[in-house]
């Protein structure tokens, strides 16, 4: 893995969870502590991060970097927890997706399910969903929710779009959060992303939580559902060697691992 490709992963971490461990960054990157440690003190140089016990800081809130980084980070595992999510679903439920890396590719799973209700704030879903039914006959019916635009997470968002979500009930809600944790719950960086993702967790019978492992055992800024209120976690194999997967199914979480 090139340097650049190292300094935008440990960046993207700090971005969406504020402190992260040596050892969660080494895991992550699959690389040597001891180059970590040359990693961290040439970011350290640049003003990005600050060394802590353990680990690092960032040196102050920054936001989600853009979805299109986000999607080409771990892109691989994320389509194999789409694919599982898919399994978890039936023809004719209604749906509730948030916008996210995650749930695009999970958007573009969709195609071989038909007769579907998908509710979404994300423009990347919807568009995707749009492709996927072209030329079919058998279609799934996509509400894009309407709200300000944010053009860094190509989403929907503030009162109007959550109240459009009160206006609906649905079957599952398909949410990607940027931490989830035993003690936080599902938890978001953006306080305007969470209020989207709260309002779609309580209409829906069911919370279905999409996270890949760098975000298992990870707490953000915002809680917007607790671990009791999570219905399924789909995530990769590469969580299960984290004490938070063994701490997550301790506390009675239904994990599926893709």
């Amino acid at each position: 893995m090139l340097q650049e490709e190292r300094f935008l992963r440990i960046r993207t971490l700090l971005s969406t969870l504020s402190r992260v461990s040596t050892e969660r960054i080494a895991q992550d990157l699959d690389v040597s502590r001891e180059t970590v440690r040359r990693d961290i003190l040439a970011l350290e140089s640049q003003g990005i991060l600050r060394r802590v016990h353990g680990g690092v800081v960032a040196q102050g809130p920054e936001p989600e970097p853009p979805l299109a980084v986000r999607q080409a980070v771990r892109e691989r595992e994320k389509r194999a927890i789409a694919r599982a999510a898919l399994q978890l679903l039936q023809p004719g439920q209604t749906l509730f997706i948030d916008a996210g890396s995650t749930t695009t590719l999970l958007a573009e799973a969709l195609s071989s399910l038909s007769g579907l209700t998908i509710i979404t704030n994300g423009l990347n879903v919807a568009l995707k969903l749009a492709a996927a039914d072209a030329g079919r006959s058998a279609r799934n019916d996509v509400i894009l929710l309407g709200g300000r635009t944010d053009p860094a997470v190509q989403a929907t968002h503030g009162d109007t779009t959550v109240a459009e979500i009160h206006r609906y009930r649905a079957d599952v809600a398909l949410l990607s959060p940027v931490g989830i944790s035993v003690h936080s719950g599902a938890t978001s960086f953006e306080h305007h992303e969470a209020a989207v993702a709260r309002a779609m967790a309580a209409q829906a019978k069911e919370l279905i939580l999409l996270a890949d492992h760098s975000k298992v055992g990870q707490a953000s800024r915002v809680t917007y559902a607790s671990l009791v209120d999570v219905g399924t976690l789909v995530t990769d194999a590469g969580a299960r060697a984290l004490p938070a997967f063994s701490a997550l199914q301790a506390a009675g979480c239904h994990i599926v691992v893709a």
